[in-house]
């Protein structure tokens, strides 16, 4: 049986939503220079090796990009472009790395999904 005050809607403030992308500065994407590329292994239930990319934007902030697909070419300073979007299992890792823009190559002979990984189109016989 509710109580008096659970039947009463009492009047709740909204509560501020946090931005997740806080470091793009409410842009869908931001170039920065790739400082290292270290793997990190994922939270408990999973189990792999996630390349990501410490990259510091063009307003001077230093962030944790994932690098998406199989196999990467960024080495030390290439620049690179950076979207949201964060790694579920990876923690402190809140954006992307778009391939096959700037210095970070897309994946070749990609059939599936081509526009995620800067794939070009194949050659049709």
């Amino acid at each position: 049986m509710p109580t008096f005050n659970q039947l009463i809607r009492h009047g709740r403030e909204e509560k501020w939503r946090t931005d997740h992308t806080r470091a793009l500065d409410q842009c869908p994407q931001k170039q920065g220079v790739c400082l290292r590329v270290p793997t990190r292994t994922p939270k408990k239930p999973n189990s792999a090796l996630r390349k990501i990319a410490k990259v510091r934007l063009s307003n001077r902030q230093h962030i944790f990009a994932h690098i998406p697909g199989e196999g990467h070419n960024s080495q030390e300073h290439p620049i690179v472009l950076v979207r949201g979007g964060r790694v579920k299992d990876s923690p402190g890792v809140k954006s992307h790395l778009i391939r096959g823009v700037k210095d970070l190559l897309g994946i070749p002979d990609r059939r599936r999904g081509r526009s995620k990984y800067g794939a070009e189109r194949p050659k049709s016989k």
